[in-house]
């Protein structure tokens, strides 16, 4: 699968299952709405004070669930990162394009986005059996 194919899935989906894990060990997940930029990163916003917000910035590490229509779905593993300066501005935009109402949170105390850089991806078409995984480097980023 070409990683344009994959961005024109994800792209096409406006909501996804976030799992995290709390500071106790515990799994949780959230729906959230993500936009999804052409190298594949998601990007979200929560309020800081979200179980999701407390879970991310413990521990980095996340995954997604998107799409389960037609029994085609994507599962995501990724690094997430609460940008700041010129990367928050980009990725707002970026989720103002997916979430056009989304600037009305701009006005929200607490309100704070994340950029999620990928590590795997799985694309699952269960109807035709086509399954396959991309693994991505670990990026070159400070990591919180």
């Amino acid at each position: 699968m070409q990683l344009e194919q994959l961005h024109h899935f994800l792209d096409a989906h406006r909501l996804a299952v976030l799992a995290t894990i709390a500071p106790t060990g515990d799994p949780q997940s959230a729906l959230v709405g993500i936009a999804i930029s052409p190298q594949l990163q998601i990007a979200f916003d929560t309020l800081k004070s979200s179980r999701k917000y407390t879970n991310i910035k413990a521990h980095p590490r996340v995954s997604f669930v998107v799409g389960w229509e037609a029994e085609i779905t994507v599962q995501y593993e990724g690094i997430a990162t609460e940008p700041e300066g010129e990367l928050l501005r980009q990725t707002q935009e970026l989720y103002f394009q997916a979430w056009p109402e989304g600037r009305e949170h701009l006005q929200w105390p607490n309100i704070t986005w994340f950029l999620v850089q990928p590590l795997w991806i799985r694309y699952s078409d269960f109807k035709t059996g086509h399954i396959e995984e991309l693994t991505f480097p670990i990026p070159d980023m400070p990591l919180p």
